[in-house]
């Protein structure tokens, strides 16, 4: 059986109960191109892990099918798809040197003694862990195991690899070390991806396009600068960055903008993105480093504002201010090196452009 699209994978209606009620996924249909970098993203309970599990074949989908280079795989177990797996504990053999564990998989394919030893050595070279063949993972550092893990699931050289969580493990430095690291092997060998994270920084970073999983079902599938920039309902609004809230009623409505009015009384004009009438309850989606905090000019939307705290972090200021009756508004103000030019209790005017917040869905 097979459906030809181009797509390196294709979900067609695919749903996944493990209770035979609840559906975890729901009618999942996605296309992902041939040496894409996709990322599934979204919260716990999402159903990003579970699709990794159905592409995998370590869980059946409930409904639907699943192509991999146009070829149904529902049926196929998973050590014959020839998908690479990377996960966040690792899971490499204690008991072998790292280059035998790159070339267990070999191994199991029948490849000759030969042909292993310059395909593991190619890949830990990739990895720049070349003097590393004879340590135990025991003897390498937490991102070093992370090389491994990666290098394993490269070498026998699959079309599609499949990444769940794996950088959960690592402190933050090294996680972030590995997020370009990982991406720039991507781009070295042209190989599919697919990567699931709850951590929207590594989804930003390293990804092609993003998919956001919440309750089961995508929310929204955009390139990471369309995904932050124009998030399309208020749950991608806030899960992806920092935002703040501000609700209200939509008054008027003219092709994309529209004016809204705050529960404070307040009005305010706004990109109307997902509204679609008069009358409409919104929440009002606006970067923190959209805000100018007391500009030289007027701009779209000029509102009062009363710090309650300024916090120094280096490259900017963070301003947390009470305006239109959100207390936790906040301003972020590049850190021009100057002396600090507010304080606390300071009344001040804050103003954005209409164009810089987005009319949503409300939030309650």
């Amino acid at each position: 059986m097979s459906n030809t699209t181009g797509a390196a994978v294709r979900f067609e209606k695919v749903q996944k109960s493990y209770d035979g009620e609840v559906m975890v996924v729901k009618d999942l249909n996605l296309d992902i191109a041939p040496g894409e970098f996709l990322t599934m993203l979204g919260p716990s309970g999402s159903g990003k892990s579970t699709c990794l599990m159905m592409l995998a074949g370590f869980e059946p989908a409930t409904n639907g099918e699943i192509y991999l280079n146009d070829k149904a795989i529902n049926s196929v177990p998973p050590n014959k798809r020839g998908i690479g797996m990377v996960f966040q504990n690792y899971a490499l053999f204690p008991h072998m040197s790292v280059a035998e564990n790159l070339a267990f998989p070999l191994k199991v394919r029948g490849i000759s003694s030969k042909d292993i030893d310059e395909k593991v050595k190619h890949t830990l070279d990739l990895v720049e862990l070349g003097a590393f063949g004879n340590r135990r993972p025991a003897q390498l550092s937490g991102g070093q195991q992370q090389r491994v893990a990666v290098a394993r699931a490269l070498v026998f050289e699959p079309e599609l690899i499949l990444m769940d969580e794996p950088l959960g493990a690592l402190d933050k430095q090294l996680r972030e070390q590995m997020q370009y690291e990982i991406k720039h092997i991507h781009e070295r060998l042209g190989v599919t991806v697919v990567y699931v994270t709850h951590d929207q920084t590594e989804a930003l970073t390293m990804s092609d396009r993003v998919a956001v999983f919440e309750d089961g079902i995508i929310q929204q599938l955009s390139p990471p600068d369309e995904l932050y920039e124009s998030p399309q309902n208020s749950f991608v609004a806030q899960f992806i960055g920092e935002n703040n809230k501000l609700s209200g009623k939509v008054t008027t409505l003219d092709g994309n903008v529209c004016d809204v009015l705050l529960d404070d009384g307040t009005h305010v004009k706004s990109e109307a993105v997902n509204v679609s009438a008069v009358g409409d309850r919104t929440t009002i989606s606006l970067r923190p480093e959209r805000v100018e905090v007391d500009p030289q000019s007027p701009m779209d939307n000029n509102l009062k504002g009363k710090i309650s705290e300024i916090l120094y972090l280096g490259d900017h200021l963070r301003i947390v201010m009470e305006v239109a009756g959100n207390k936790e508004f906040i301003a972020k103000i590049r850190n021009r090196g100057e002396t600090r030019p507010f304080a606390k209790d300071q009344v001040v005017t804050v103003s954005w452009a209409a164009s810089d917040c987005k009319a949503l869905d409300p939030v309650s």
